[in-house]
C-alpha cells in the first residue's frame, strides 16, 4: 500500500485494492468511492507480531475454556452425589426400619418428598430459562451449524442448566448429567473469550479479540468438546464428536486447539475429583463423571476371555435389536414431542411444572414399588469381593460392593432390583458392567422395560436432562439379559457378562443417537480397553444402519420438531435436477452505492434481512432484459405472474410480522393503490419515527423511482457490486457515517474495524435507536464497508454444487450473479433446507 499514496484505495474489512485514479471512470468512483489516504484505511496493513500474538491468546482461551468446563462437571457432580447420598440414606435407614414395622408408606412418602422437590425446583429454573430444558445438544449442534437459536449460550443458560441438572438428577429422573456437560461447555466457550455477559452488565472488559462470528463458532466446538471430555474422560472422542456431531465448519488448525481443550477439561475434574474423593492431589484416579471401571479376567481363571471370535455374531444380532430398540424409541418420544406441542405448551407454564412433577411421581412410585415386589434375592458372588483379582481399580469393586443393595433379602444375599434401582445410574451400570452375582433374567427384563418406558416419557419435559446414561443404562441390561440367557439356556459357559453388558449398552445408545466414530472412541477411553474396538464399531455400525432404516436420530428429531433449517452433509442424488435459478429467492430487497438515510432506515425497519445486495441500475442492458411480457436475463425466464405470486407471498410474510415489504415490491404487489407523498416541508424521519413500519421509498440520490414505473422498469437489471450486513448499517447509522449532497463522499468519516466491530455480538436493533439527529436527506457511502468479493454462483450451477459451497464455508448468504454480472436472485438457508428443496423439485417435476 505503500506506493498507492497517490492512487484510488477501495478498503473493506476483506481487502484493500489500488488502482490508478486516472484510469477509474466517473461509474467506477460513484461505486468506489474517492480517494482516501493511508492513515485512512478502514483496515490496517496485516501485522505479523500481532498474528501471533494473536494466536497465543486464542492458546491460552482455549486453555481456560477446559479448566472452566471442567469445574462446571466437578460443580455439577459433587451436588448431585451430595444430594443423592442425602436422599438415599435417610430412605434406606427408613426402609429397613418399615420393613420390620410395617410402615413402608412413610418410606414411599420421604422418597418422594425428596423427589418432588427436587423436580420442583429444576423446573422452576426452566422458566426462567426455557432454552435450558433437555440436554441442549439439538440446540448447540444447530447453532454450529450455523443458525442462531435465542439464548442458547447466554451465562443465564449455564446456571439454570448446572443447577436444573443436579437437581433432576438428584430428583431420581431418568436422565443424565453427562449430556447437559456438552451444553454447558458449549455456553463456556461461546461467552469466556467475550469477557462480557447481557446478565452482568456492569462487568466491562476491554477484550479487543475474537470478534467475529468464526472464532466464536470455533470456541463453541471446542467448549462442546470439553463438555463430552469431561463426562466420560475421553479428550479424543470428545474431539471427534465435536467433528462429527457438532460442528459443520472444520479446519486443520481447529483440531488441535479443541484436543487441547479437551484434554484440559478431562484432567481438570480428574485431579479435582481425585483429590476431593480419596485425597490423593495429582493421583488422577477419576477421569470422567462416567467411570466404567476396567474390564479384566481374573489371572486364576485361564478360560476367560472378555470376548472371542465366535461372539462376534451375537454381537451383530444385538446391533439389529439395539437398532430396532433405538427407533422404537425414538418414534415413541417423538409422538410425544408432538404431543406436548400441541397440548402442553400452548398452556400456561404452571402446566409443564406439574408436568414434571407427575413424571416425577410416577417414577418414584415405579421404583420403589419394583423394588420392594418384583426384586429376587441373589447370592452374593465369592468372585465379587474386594480384592479379587478380576478387577485391577479398588475404585471399581468398592462401587459394586458398596452398592449391593439387600432390601427384604437375609445375609449374603441381595435385592437385584432395588440394587438396579435404588442406585445412583453410574452406580447400576458399574453393576451391570463387573457384578459377578447373577440378575435374575426376569428381573433384568421387567427392569429394561419400565427403564426403558419411563425415559423415552421423561426426556423432553421441562427439566434440564440427558439421555446418554439412560440409555447406557437401559442397554447395559438387554446385554446383560442376552448374555444370562446364552449362559443359562444355550451353555455358552465362555461368555463373559459384562461384556455382553457393554455391547449391549452400545447398541442400544446407538440406536438412539446414531453416532459412530466419536461413540466408538468414547466407549473404548471409558473402558481403557483397547480389544473392545472392533466388536464396539461392528455393533454401533449395525444399530445405525438398522436404525436409519426407519427414523432419524433422537437428537435430529428434535431439531426437527422445531422447524430449525438444518443443513445436512449433502443432498441427495436427485436434487441435481434442480439449479441455482430453481431454489433462489428472485425478490431482492437491496441498497445502492450511496443511499440516503431515510431509505436505510425504512429498509432495515421494514425487513428482517441479515444482508443485502449492493447494486446499482444497468440501463444498458434494459433492451435485452426486457422482450414481451417475460423478463429475460442469461436464459433465466421469471414470468410476470411468477413475480407477482412470490412478491405477493413476501407480502403476506411482512404483514404476519407486522411490517411491510420495500417500496418497490408494495407498488408491484398492488400497482393500483397510490402512495401518499408526504409533504416536503414535514419531517420524514419523524414521521418515520412515530410511524413505526410507514415504507420509504428506495431514493437514489439522483433519482427517485417513480410510482408510475412499470413492473419491467421496477425489475430493471442490477449490477451487483458486493454485500453490506445489516448490523453494518445499523452501526453506520448509530454513529452518523453519512454525508451531505453538497459535499463530497471524502467528506463522509471513516471507521475503522474496531470500530465497525466494537459492539459484537449484540449490536443495537434498529427498532430501538433514536436516529431524530439523522438528517433523511443525508447520504451514506456504503461501499468501504461492504464485501466487495462475496462468493457468488452462475444461475445454471448445480444445487449440489450450490449446497457444497454454502455449506463448507459456511454461509449465510450467496448471490446469484448471470455472465454479465447482473444479480438476479440471492440463495439462504431457507432455500437449501430438505424441505424446501423437495418442494422445488416436485414443482420441476411437475413442469416437465
Amino acid at each position: 500500500m505503500a506506493g498507492c499514496r497517490g492512487s484510488l484505495c477501495c478498503c473493506c474489512r476483506w481487502c484493500c485494492c489500488c488502482g490508478e485514479r486516472e484510469t477509474r471512470t466517473p461509474e467506477e468512483l460513484t461505486i468506489l468511492g474517492e480517494t482516501h489516504e493511508e492513515e485512512d484505511e478502514i483496515l490496517p496493513r496485516k501485522d505479523y507480531e500481532k498474528g501471533r500474538r494473536y494466536e497465543a491468546v486464542k492458546w491460552m482461551v482455549v486453555f481456560a475454556i477446559g479448566v472452566c468446563t471442567g469445574l462446571v462437571g466437578l460443580f455439577v457432580d459433587f451436588f448431585v452425589r451430595l444430594f443423592t447420598q442425602l436422599k438415599f440414606g435417610v430412605v434406606e435407614t427408613s426402609v429397613e426400619e418399615c420393613s420390620q414395622k410395617g410402615c413402608l408408606a412413610l418410606s414411599l412418602l420421604e422418597l418422594l418428598g425428596f423427589n418432588l422437590t427436587f423436580v420442583f425446583l429444576g423446573s422452576l429454573l426452566v422458566l426462567i430459562e426455557p432454552v435450558a430444558a433437555g440436554s441442549g445438544v439439538p440446540e448447540i449442534k444447530c447453532y454450529l451449524n450455523g443458525v442462531k437459536v435465542p439464548g442458547i449460550v447466554r451465562l443465564r443458560t449455564l446456571l439454570c442448566k448446572a443447577f436444573g441438572v443436579l437437581l433432576s438428577v438428584a430428583g431420581g429422573l431418568f436422565v443424565g448429567k453427562e449430556g447437559p456437560m456438552i451444553h454447558s461447555g458449549a455456553v463456556v466457550g461461546a461467552g469466556l473469550p467475550q469477557f462480557q455477559s447481557i446478565s452482568l452488565r456492569k462487568i466491562q472488559i476491554n477484550f479487543p479479540y475474537f470478534r467475529s462470528d468464526r472464532d466464536k463458532r470455533d470456541f463453541v466446538s471446542a467448549g462442546a468438546a470439553a463438555g463430552v471430555a469431561a463426562a466420560f474422560g475421553a479428550p479424543i472422542g470428545g474431539t471427534l464428536f465435536s467433528l462429527e456431531e457438532g460442528s459443520s465448519f472444520w479446519n486443520q488448525g481447529l483440531t488441535w486447539k479443541v484436543l487441547f481443550c479437551s484434554m484440559s477439561a478431562t484432567f481438570t475434574l480428574n485431579f479435582f475429583r481425585s483429590g476431593i474423593q480419596f485425597g490423593s492431589w495429582g493421583a488422577f484416579q477419576l477421569p470422567g463423571l462416567l467411570n466404567f471401571g476396567e474390564f479384566k479376567c481374573a489371572d486364576s481363571d485361564k478360560k476367560c476371555h472378555l470376548w472371542t471370535a465366535m461372539d462376534l455374531g451375537f454381537f451383530i444380532v444385538m446391533g439389529v435389536i439395539g437398532g430396532l430398540l433405538g427407533a422404537t424409541f425414538n418414534c415413541l418420544n417423538k409422538r410425544l414431542a408432538k404431543y406436548r406441542m400441541r397440548n402442553v405448551h400452548p398452556k400456561p407454564k404452571l402446566v409443564r411444572v406439574l408436568e414434571s412433577l407427575l413424571v416425577s411421581l410416577v417414577t418414584t412410585v415405579v421404583v420403589f414399588v419394583a423394588s420392594m415386589v418384583l426384586g429376587e434375592c441373589r447370592q452374593i458372588s465369592s468372585s465379587s469381593q474386594i480384592g479379587n483379582d478380576s478387577f485391577l481399580l479398588q475404585v471399581t469393586s468398592e462401587d459394586v460392593n458398596s452398592s449391593i443393595k439387600n432390601f427384604f433379602c437375609p445375609n449374603e444375599t441381595y435385592n437385584d432390583m432395588a440394587t438396579l434401582f435404588f442406585n445412583p445410574q453410574e452406580s447400576a451400570i458399574l453393576q451391570l458392567f463387573h457384578q459377578d452375582g447373577t440378575f435374575s433374567p426376569i428381573t433384568l427384563a421387567l427392569f429394561f422395560i419400565l427403564y426403558f418406558l419411563l425415559a423415552c416419557w421423561t426426556y423432553g419435559i421441562s427439566v434440564p436432562s440427558g439421555l446418554f446414561v439412560p440409555s447406557l443404562l437401559c442397554g447395559a441390561a438387554f446385554g446383560r439379559l442376552v448374555a444370562n440367557v446364552l449362559k443359562s439356556y444355550i451353555g455358552l459357559g465362555h461368555i463373559y457378562s459384562g461384556t455382553f453388558a457393554l455391547i449391549g449398552a452400545a447398541a442400544f445408545l446407538g440406536g438412539v443417537v446414531r453416532m459412530t466414530i466419536s461413540l466408538t472412541v468414547i466407549l473404548i477411553e471409558s473402558t481403557n480397553e483397547i480389544t473392545y474396538g472392533l466388536p464396539i464399531m461392528i455393533t454401533l455400525m449395525v444399530a445405525k444402519w438398522t436404525g436409519d432404516f426407519f427414523n432419524k436420530g433422537i437428537y435430529d428429531i428434535h431439531v426437527g420438531l422445531r422447524g430449525v433449517p438444518l443443513l445436512e452433509w449433502e443432498t441427495e442424488v436427485e436434487m441435481d435436477r434442480l439449479r441455482a435459478s430453481d431454489v433462489m429467492e428472485p425478490n431482492l430487497t437491496y441498497v445502492y452505492p450511496h443511499t440516503r438515510v431515510q431509505s436505510l432506515v425504512s429498509i432495515l425497519r421494514t425487513t428482517v434481512h441479515h444482508a443485502f445486495p449492493v447494486v446499482t441500475e444497468n440501463r444498458g442492458n434494459e433492451k435485452e432484459f426486457m422482450k414481451g411480457n417475460q423478463l429475460i436475463s442469461n436464459n433465466i425466464k421469471f414470468k410476470k405472474s411468477s413475480i407477482l405470486t412470490r412478491a405477493a407471498e413476501q407480502r403476506r410474510r411482512s404483514q404476519s410480522m407486522k411490517s411491510y415489504p420495500s417500496s418497490e415490491l408494495r407498488n408491484v404487489c398492488d400497482e393500483h393503490v397510490a402512495s401518499e407523498e408526504p409533504a416536503e416541508k414535514e419531517d420524514l424521519l419523524q414521521q418515520m419515527l412515530e410511524r413505526r413500519y410507514t415504507p420509504y421509498p428506495n431514493l437514489y440520490p439522483d433519482q427517485s423511482p417513480s410510482e408510475d414505473w412499470t413492473m419491467e422498469e421496477r425489475f430493471r437489471p442490477l449490477t451487483f457490486h458486493g454485500l453490506i450486513l445489516r448490523s453494518q448499517l445499523v452501526t453506520l447509522l448509530v454513529r452518523g457515517v453519512c454525508y451531505s449532497e453538497s459535499q463530497s463522499s471524502a467528506s463522509q468519516p471513516r471507521l475503522s474495524y474496531a470500530e465497525m466491530a466494537e459492539d459484537y455480538p449484540r449490536y443495537p436493533d434498529i427498532h430501538d435507536l433514536d436516529l431524530t439527529l439523522l438528517n433523511p436527506r443525508m447520504i451514506v457511502d456504503v461501499t468501504p464497508y461492504m464485501n466487495p468479493s462475496p462468493f457468488t454462483v452462475s444461475p445454471n450451477t448445480h444445487v449440489s454444487q450450490v449446497f457444497n459451497l454454502f455449506r463448507t464455508m459456511g454461509l449465510r448468504h450467496l448471490p446469484v450473479v448471470n455472465a454479465v454480472g447482473e444479480i438476479v436472485g440471492i440463495i439462504t438457508r431457507h432455500n437449501l433446507t430438505y424441505e424446501f428443496l423437495q418442494a422445488r423439485l416436485r414443482q420441476h417435476c411437475q413442469a416437465l
